[in-house]
């Protein structure tokens, strides 16, 4: 049964506001249907946006933030649980264990960077847990296109488009989250 959903986001608080009003729909989708967040424990940009719009809902969040970012005054200290890691490395682990989902609201380096790692550990089948791009303003286009790619050229199985769900709006993705069934794909090797 899936209780914690991670949301992986982004730190700036310089994005358009679409980007901000889909994070407030998102935080409000989330309470108003139970799912406690987990994520990475800023209180910057749409990280502190969906934080903030999840516990106005009704549910907890729980923040996993390194040690060397929580040193420079960024932890949103208002979580339910602030989980200080010892590194970025750390982070991960404890995000990735701690959560049932995992969502990526559009985001830079580091939210792809932490959601390609869930893809691949998926990909590796050690973990089945459903895994969600919100592509806002398509700004997962490219992205996508990329993973056709390396379908087409054998980078990846065509049946690895199974991994992860492209959604365009909040509530479209807690539909898939609520129905989520894992589905058996092959072993990674061709």
């Amino acid at each position: 049964m899936i209780k914690t959903v991670c949301v992986f986001s982004s730190s700036s608080s310089a994005v358009d506001s679409i980007y901000r009003d889909t994070a407030v729909e998102l935080g409000k989708k989330l309470g108003e249907d139970g799912f406690d967040l987990v994520f990475g424990g800023a209180d910057a940009g749409l990280m502190g946006v969906i934080a903030r719009t999840v516990q106005k809902n009704g549910t907890r969040v729980i923040g996993v933030i390194p040690r060397s970012l929580a040193e420079k005054g960024i932890a949103y200290q208002e979580a339910d649980e602030l989980i200080i890691s010892n590194n970025l490395r750390d982070r991960k682990e404890i995000i990735e264990s701690r959560s049932d989902a995992f969502i990526a609201l559009p985001g830079g380096f580091g939210t792809m960077e932490e959601i390609m790692e869930i893809l691949t550990l998926k990909q590796l089948q050690l973990h089945s847990k459903p895994i969600v791009f919100i592509n806002t303003n398509n700004y997962y286009d490219n992205l996508i296109a990329q993973f056709e790619t390396g379908y087409q050229e054998n980078f990846a199985k065509k049946e690895f488009k199974e991994l992860y769900y492209v959604s365009k709006s909040a509530e479209d993705t807690i539909d898939y989250i609520k129905h989520y069934t894992p589905k058996q794909l092959p072993g990674k090797w061709f």
